[in-house]
């Protein structure tokens, strides 16, 4: 049930709750607040607080800063580790123009757009999401290293997985915050762990995981640790994905799942693999957003880089878990938790709807592991492979005109400009790997 004003209101006054932080996120997904003290809160919840967009990453020129503040009262929030005497609470907001009009920068109003398409097709469309992540020690400055505070591994217990404390303590906040935790353990890489909350609809999911992203790394400090989403901060171990399991409701009932149909799946759910495969080397450069993805997304870590699914093992892009009826679902599994999730989800269920509305088919389902193919094996079966860099995936991105309009014209260019900034910088650097092999040599 939707919360009103008065709601958000009563709930404040109930939690004596002092400041209000109103949050939104850049187009990297980084959150930014506005903090407010509570008796501006009705001002707020009414839309009329502003701010100035001109210094936030893919926002506006300075000429144009003024955007205002619009709370979803549906996501108010205390913050549990805060003193419950003159606590702080928190709103995600969507960033709006002073012409009324959604702020087409704004990545919750990006995946809105997407998912009011989804609307006007029949469907809903529910999002669960796995983002891994590595907790590190801090040094003397506190800041932080990759030297690893264990040395557990997949599933292991205290007293080897010496996060449990940090990783419980995670899971305690969150509940108190409304998440729904399904699991919680250790990963396969050493220092490295995983909390699953339930799946929920695709906005819900994304402010979910900005939230979750915070809570975690705060919990951590508090342990003394950093917590980082990096994707592979560490060669030669596993990196840190986010596999994402999506599916498409219509009246309620799961329209992946027909009991009559090739392994219980319906056409649609065909249809939107089809779209994912299609669109995943475009969309790749939204999912996985930095030039350290790239370093994950390598065969034999896990990492699927092959563009094929399967229900029977982890080395394609997409996997289709054994639960049917209502838990039939897609998971794509090249994402990392380096993304804004907002526009992530966007671009994704954008691609699977696109496979809907085009009937695209999907390929044969490959059951073996692809990494043990040889190219030539790959290549007969058609087997292509995601881009090697964020250079290529952004070349992929700029010829795809479907994936260019999930995102709009003006997030796509702010974007595209920044990362081709980046990546230019990475290519100037000299890297330690360098030094290490041509120093002394030449």
């Amino acid at each position: 049930m939707s919360l009103t004003k008065q709601d958000v209101l009563n709930m404040a006054k109930e939690a004596n709750v002092k400041f209000i932080r109103l949050q939104f996120t850049d187009i990297f997904g980084i959150p930014k607040n506005v903090a407010i003290p509570v008796d501006q809160l009705g001002k707020a919840l009414d839309g009329e607080l502003m701010f100035d967009g001109s210094s936030i990453e893919g926002f506006v020129r300075i000429e144009e800063s003024d955007q205002y503040l619009r709370p979803d009262p549906n996501t108010f929030t205390v913050f549990p580790w805060r003193p419950r005497d003159g606590s702080v609470a928190r709103l995600i907001c969507d960033v709006y123009t002073p012409d009324e009009e959604p702020f087409a920068g704004c990545p919750r109003c990006t995946l809105q757009k997407v998912l009011k398409e989804a609307e006007e097709m029949g469907y809903s469309v529910n999002v669960g999401p796995e983002a891994e992540f590595f907790l590190f020690h801090t040094d003397e400055n506190g800041r932080p290293t990759t030297i690893t505070h264990d040395q557990g591994g997949y599933f292991d217990l205290s007293p080897v997985d010496l996060g449990e404390n940090a990783r419980r303590d995670m899971v305690m906040t969150l509940q108190e915050m409304g998440f729904e935790i399904e699991a919680s353990h250790h990963e396969v890489a050493v220092g490295q762990h995983e909390i699953d909350f339930k799946y929920d609809e695709a906005l819900a999911t994304a402010d979910k995981l900005i939230t979750f992203k915070f809570v975690v790394r705060t919990i951590a400090q508090r342990h003394g640790l950093h917590a980082t989403f990096m994707p592979k901060p560490i060669f030669g171990i596993n990196g840190s994905g986010m596999h994402t399991h999506q599916s498409l409701f219509k009246n309620g009932e799961n329209i992946f799942y027909d009991p009559n149909g090739p392994r219980q799946m319906s056409e649609e759910a065909y249809h939107y693999i089809g779209g994912i495969l299609q669109h995943a080397p475009a969309f790749t450069a939204i999912t996985n957003p930095t030039v350290n993805s790239y370093k994950r997304l390598v065969p034999g870590y896990e990492a699927p880089v092959y563009l094929a699914w399967s229900e029977k093992n982890r080395s394609p892009l997409i996997r289709i878990p054994a639960r049917r009826g209502v838990g039939t679902r897609v998971e794509v599994r090249s994402p990392d938790p380096s993304a804004n999730p907002y526009l992530a989800l966007a671009v994704m269920i954008k691609a699977g709807l696109d496979g809907i509305k085009n009937k695209t088919q999907a390929p044969a389902p490959v059951d073996k592991n692809i990494y043990d193919l040889t190219e030539k094996q790959r290549e007969e079966m058609g087997i292509a492979s995601l881009p090697g860099s964020l250079k290529e995936a952004l070349n992929e991105l700029e010829n795809n005109v479907l994936i260019r309009e999930a995102l709009g014209t003006h997030t796509f260019n702010r974007f595209v400009t920044a990362k081709r900034i980046e990546y230019q910088d990475y290519e100037m650097k000299v890297h330690q790997w360098e030094l290490d092999n041509y120093l002394a040599k030449f």
